[in-house]
């Protein structure tokens, strides 16, 4: 009995840790990856595919990452137009896996495409910034997927992470939905002092290198007055070039914002000879620490960048 009973309680202890044991959760960009970060806090961690400064735009899987999603329980993804490197990837690699879209998410409204260039002047005066029921895409059709920008999508991105996490491991379910409702209260806090930080520089027209920004504007009421291209692994023509240029010298003093990761010389061409001035926006927090703050300080950063060069 003496040589049993420490057994018996290693036993134990090993059924009672794979009980409680956290699924195996993959999340595939830093934005998603901080967002379901925040949800297990305590339970477990994410694991995430596109680190450091790589793009989606342009990423190729690695083994490691094969690795992760074959033995994922859970994958997070924002879906079908923007992680193209992992659509087919789920299919032959995650079978085993639930797969979370979040495009799909109750609530989200997906704005459409811009075609890029000089967009007209827009007017957010009486303007909903929720785009309730405006523009609701169904699966499949062609959306713009940035919309993890405005905080509202984020609020319900965290719900539907909590509900497919409960789902999963209903044993952490509490836990969930606790930390979803501390997410959901800092994401209130966020719109609020982001709002207040941009109200000063909303009328000030700006050009971005890609249209990802949309869902940030119109929740924030900024002037968006065109992008140098539609997806940054397609360069523009130089009649797109010739025609922002104008814009930006018709607009007067303004700014033209490069990415971290595509940073052509098309963006000193577009402001020479003009009042127009530079600056980098980072839309998917390439240079940012992963972790459940990187959310917070991806949209803090996108303000400071912008109010640091439009004043």
């Amino acid at each position: 009995m003496k040589l049993l009973a420490p057994v018996a309680l290693l036993a134990g202890a090993l059924l009672t840790t794979t009980a409680w044991a956290a699924p195996n959760v993959v999340a595939s960009i830093k934005p998603v990856h901080s967002l379901v970060s925040a949800v297990m806090a305590g339970v477990g961690e994410p694991t995430l595919i596109v680190k450091g400064s790589a793009s989606p735009h342009t990423y190729a899987l690695r083994p490691s990452d094969a690795g992760a999603l074959e033995s994922a329980d859970l994958v997070f993804w924002t879906g079908h137009g923007m992680e193209l490197f992992l659509a087919d990837a789920l299919e032959t690699l995650a079978g085993n896996a639930t797969v979370v879209e979040l495009a799909d998410s109750p609530g989200i409204t997906l704005l459409p495409v811009r075609e890029g260039g000089a967009f007209e002047p827009h007017s957010h005066e009486g303007e909903d910034h929720a785009h309730e029921g405006e523009h609701d895409h169904a699966h499949g059709e062609e959306g713009d997927m940035h919309f993890w920008l405005d905080p509202e999508n984020a609020k319900l991105m965290v719900t539907q992470i909590a509900t497919a996490l409960a789902k999963a491991d209903p044993e952490n379910a509490a836990a969930y939905e606790a930390n979803a409702a501390t997410e959901i209260l800092a994401l209130d806090a966020l719109e609020t002092e982001l709002t207040a930080t941009l109200a000063p520089v909303a009328d000030k027209p700006f050009i971005v290198f890609h249209d990802a920004y949309q869902y940030f504007e119109a929740r924030f009421g900024l002037t968006l007055a065109g992008s140098v291209t539609v997806t940054p692994d397609v360069l523009p023509g130089a009649a797109r070039i010739d025609e922002l240029k104008a814009r930006v010298a018709g607009l007067g003093a303004t700014c033209v914002f490069a990415e971290p990761n595509f940073e052509p010389t098309i963006i000193s061409a577009i402001t020479e000879g003009t009042r127009a001035k530079s600056g980098v926006l980072d839309p998917e927090g390439g240079a940012l620490t992963e972790g459940p703050t990187l959310y917070s300080d991806l949209l803090r950063g996108l303000a400071a960048s912008l109010v640091d060069c439009l004043n």
